[in-house]
């Protein structure tokens, strides 16, 4: 079965070679935000032949493309996600890196007026929060 990143590929003319194809589904198959040396390690899990550069050079070649999206969560690492991965926000946990994901239709309708009071549409919007995990038990009734 052809992953989701394979397809965009294709559609996109780019020549699917063997290893493209595995850095695709890992891609595809992925629920987090990987960089590249989590990609890497995964990727070679899959085929050993791959090498980091091979990696690298691809995750490039499909952002050009349009078909990854790069992210910088901080850390010194950027992260990659799918373009087709539909409109959402993330929230990462400062100590452990992890990325939640989220949408919230509050917050988009407040992003609207706000455009629309400014005399603006709003065309596309970013929105990157970053936290520390509160300690079990502890909520906002205890601040």
């Amino acid at each position: 079965m052809i992953s989701r990143i394979e397809r965009l590929c294709i559609e996109r003319g780019l020549k699917m070679t063997g290893q493209r194809r595995v850095i695709a589904r890992v891609l595809s198959d992925a629920e987090d935000h990987p960089d590249v040396e989590e990609l890497y390690r995964r990727a070679s899990g899959l085929d050993q032949n791959i090498s980091i550069a091979t990696v690298y050079r691809t995750v490039r070649l499909l952002e050009e493309k349009g078909i990854l999206e790069r992210r910088d969560f901080g850390g010194g690492r950027a992260r990659y996600e799918p373009t087709e991965h539909g409109h959402h926000h993330h929230l990462i946990d400062i100590e452990t890196g992890r990325v939640v994901e989220f949408e919230d239709a509050e917050h988009e309708r407040v992003l609207q007026a706000i455009a629309g009071r400014l005399g603006f549409d709003l065309v596309s919007h970013r929105l990157e929060l970053f936290g520390r995990r509160r300690p079990r038990g502890r909520d906002k009734a205890d601040e």
